[in-house]
């Protein structure tokens, strides 16, 4: 026989243990072959090693469950009770430093890839921090978990996130609703987002006391961005003045991210994109934060990535053969051009050949 003692500390006994000590005696009853004893902030578990680490694993969830939402109920240990080892294992690593959140529905929400994880050191060691990466590396996923976190633990005081309201082949103009109808579906990843992290009737309360704001980055302009989790993703959609607007709001208590995907670029064929220009202008200012997502981190279904890495290889090859397209052109005007008297030469054999007989006349 093993015996182990777990103290109860900053918890309220009668909403943890039930009354009557109902929840414990549920506990017990579920292993006959042990003895589960609680006295005052005490319980002691008595039984084979295999048998207390399990009850274990099982005390260690509730108490972090009950930390998250201040009540066990039956149904909580019942689910606790009926759970896998594998199951009870993934909860107990929720008191694992590497948490970011617990979700809405008491899930860990965690970085599970080593740049994500990247991520999340260099948001907490910067003001401002760029994030670049194909689709699906949970960019936009880990920044809001992060807003969330900050804002529980009082670190700012509101969370504030935007996108850039780009065309990418749809005409707003053509859309049914008015402006709100017409924007919310470009917000709707953030919603969807929120609503894993916080509970519906809180998140609509955040919502109406603008202690969270969703907007267009147009809604931006003119304001000081202070006390606040910003996030600004899609950036890669933005022009160069928009996010010039965007990254001079920053107040002196701001904490800032900026995602993009420099693969997804919607804006029309001749504009620049605001993100790769600030990450040029930028890159020699100390104190800004940068992390690159790869193929590697993505974490939805195993085709993602494989399709992420078959357009990066086209996007590639089409870079190279641009290249050397303007070098065979390069080349061919180089030998057609006399530089001494500035006349065409006769040798005609390397010139571009006239596209229609227009052009010939």
């Amino acid at each position: 026989m093993v015996e182990k003692v777990i103290t109860l500390e900053n918890v309220s006994l009668v909403d943890f243990l039930g009354a009557d000590n109902q929840n414990i005696r549920r506990i017990s009853a579920a292993f006959p072959g042990s003895k589960i004893v609680s006295r005052g902030n005490e319980i002691k578990i008595q039984g084979p090693a295999e048998v207390i680490s399990r009850v274990n694993d099982i005390l260690s969830s509730l108490l972090e469950h009950y930390h998250q939402y201040g009540v066990i109920t039956d149904r909580d240990v019942n689910q606790y009770l009926s759970a896998t080892s594998e199951e009870a294992e993934g909860r107990v690593l929720a008191a694992s430093p590497d948490v970011i959140l617990f979700g809405a529905k008491g899930g860990i929400i965690k970085a599970k890839t080593p740049n994500q994880q990247k991520l999340v050191d260099t948001v907490m060691k910067h003001d401002l921090t760029f994030t670049l990466g194909p689709a699906g590396t949970g960019k936009t996923y880990i920044s809001v978990a992060l807003a969330v976190r900050a804002l529980k633990n009082k670190e700012v005081k509101k969370i504030i996130i935007s996108r850039p309201v780009v065309e990418a082949g749809e005409s707003l103009g053509f859309l049914p609703g008015d402006m709100k109808e017409k924007v919310d579906p470009y917000l709707r990843p953030i919603y969807d987002a929120l609503e894993d992290m916080i509970p519906a009737e809180k998140l609509k309360f955040y919502q109406e006391n603008k202690i969270i704001e969703i907007a267009p980055l147009a809604y931006m302009r003119g304001r000081t961005l202070n006390n606040a989790f910003v996030l600004l993703d899609e950036a890669q959609n933005t022009t160069p003045s928009q996010i010039k607007m965007f990254l001079t709001r920053m107040g002196p208590s701001a904490k800032v991210m900026v995602n993009g995907d420099r693969s997804q670029i919607d804006l029309p064929t001749r504009q620049k994109s605001g993100l790769m220009q600030a990450l040029d202008i930028l890159k020699d200012i100390q104190g800004i934060g940068y992390v690159e997502m790869t193929a590697d981190d993505v974490v939805r279904h195993r085709l993602v990535k494989d399709i992420v890495l078959a357009y990066d290889k086209h996007d590639v090859a089409e870079q190279r053969r641009e290249i050397e397209y303007k070098q065979r052109r390069r080349e061919g005007n180089d030998r057609s051009y006399d530089a001494r008297d500035r006349r065409p030469s006769l040798d005609t054999s390397d010139t571009e050949l006239p596209v229609n007989h227009e052009q010939a006349l």
